[in-house]
C-alpha cells in the first residue's frame, strides 16, 4: 500500500515486487543481497513501513536514514534492527551501489515459539533514534554466517524440524547483536559519558525549574526526547555506564535536591514534597526513606 511518499508493505512478496526481486522461496522468511535490490521508483523521500521484522547489514551505503521522526547514526555502524510499524526514510543523492544482507522475518514464522515472546525483549528493536550496531570483520562474519544458515535452511526441503532450526539459528543471531552491542557501548565509553553529562545536566536543571511543580517528576521518556535518544537505549546505556536505569538516577538525583532542602530551609516536609512534583507527601516519604533508611524529619533533625 501506498500513501504518498509513505510505503507500507505488508508481506514479503511484496518487499520482494518492490524491491525488483524474485517471488521469495519462503512466504514468512526471507534473505536477499542488497547488491540484487533494484527498487522501482518512487518519489522522494523514500519513507517505508514494514509489517515484518527486519535486520540489515550494509556496507558502503552514502545517504542518511531516519527512523521515526529522527536522524539515525549510521556513520560507524552497518546493522540496523527495523520491528514491524516501524518508519524507516532514505534519503541519498547517489546510485544505491551499497552492499550486504537483508534478513526478513515475519511475526507468522514466529506463531508457537519462545521468540514470539521473547523477540521485542532485544532492546535494539526500540532504538527508534540512535545509532545502527557497528561490527568488525570478525563480528560481520558471525552474523554473515548466520544469516546465510538461515537462508540454506529455508532453501532445503521443508520437514518437521525446519522451522525449529531457523527459529534456533535467529535467536543466536539475536543474542550474538546483544553480545555486540554490549561491547558497543564499552568502546565508544566516551561518547557515551558526555551523553550521560547531558542527561545529568538536563536532569538538574528540570529538578531547579518550576516545571516539577506544572509538571511533575521528570519520565524517563522525557529525559530521553531532550537527549534524542529512546528510553531504551537510554537505559541500557546507563546502565552500561553506572548500573544503574534511568528511573533510579531520577530518583537519586531528587532525593539530593531533598536533602539540600531539609538542611538548609524551614520548609515543612509537605511542603517540599509537593515542590519536588510529589502528589501526596507520604509518597515522597517512603521515596526517602527507601533510598537514606532514615525518614525527612530524621534527617533533618541530624543537622540539629
Amino acid at each position: 500500500m501506498t500513501t504518498g511518499t509513505l510505503h507500507r508493505i505488508d508481506t514479503l512478496s511484496a518487499y520482494h515486487q518492490f524491491a525488483g526481486l524474485p517471488k521469495p522461496e519462503h512466504p514468512l522468511i526471507s534473505v536477499v543481497r542488497f547488491d540484487d535490490i533494484r527498487p522501482r521508483q518512487i518519489d522522494k523521500p523514500k519513507a517505508i513501513v514494514n509489517n515484518f521484522y527486519s535486520i540489515a547489514l550494509k556496507r558502503n551505503f552514502n545517504g542518511q536514514l531516519k527512523y521515526g521522526q529522527q536522524p539515525y547514526d549510521f556513520d560507524d555502524g552497518v546493522m540496523v534492527f527495523l520491528a514491524p510499524g516501524q518508519v524507516l526514510a532514505v534519503t541519498t543523492d547517489e546510485p544505491a551501489e551499497h552492499t550486504g544482507w537483508l534478513l526478513m522475518i515475519h511475526p507468522d514464522s514466529l506463531w508457537r515459539t519462545p521468540l514470539a515472546k521473547t523477540i521485542r525483549q532485544h532492546a535494539y528493536f526500540d532504538y527508534s533514534i540512535r545509532e545502527a550496531l557497528f561490527l568488525s570483520e570478525k563480528e560481520e562474519a558471525v552474523v554473515v554466517n548466520i544469516i546465510r544458515q538461515i537462508q540454506q535452511e529455508y532453501q532445503a526441503p521443508i520437514d518437521a524440524f525446519s522451522q525449529n532450526i531457523i527459529m534456533a539459528q535467529l535467536e543466536v543471531l539475536l543474542n550474538y547483536a546483544d553480545r555486540f552491542y554490549q561491547r558497543q557501548f564499552i568502546t565508544r565509553r566516551i561518547t557515551n559519558h558526555h551523553i550521560l553529562d547531558r542527561f545529568e545536566a538536563t536532569l538538574a536543571a528540570y529538578l531547579d525549574s518550576d516545571e516539577l511543580l506544572r509538571s511533575g517528576l521528570p519520565t524517563v521518556a522525557y529525559m530521553a526526547n531532550q537527549l534524542n535518544l529512546s528510553p531504551s537505549y537510554l537505559s541500557s546505556l546507563l546502565k552500561s555506564l553506572t548500573g544503574q536505569a534511568p528511573q533510579q538516577h531520577i530518583h537519586n538525583k531528587l532525593i539530593e535536591k531533598a536533602k539540600e532542602l531539609l538542611s538548609t530551609t524551614d520548609l515543612s516536609v509537605s511542603e517540599i514534597a509537593y515542590g519536588l512534583g510529589f502528589e501526596h507527601p507520604q509518597s515522597f516519604s517512603k521515596l526517602f526513606r527507601n533510598k537514606t533508611r532514615s525518614s525527612p524529619l530524621a534527617f533533618r533533625q541530624s543537622f540539629n
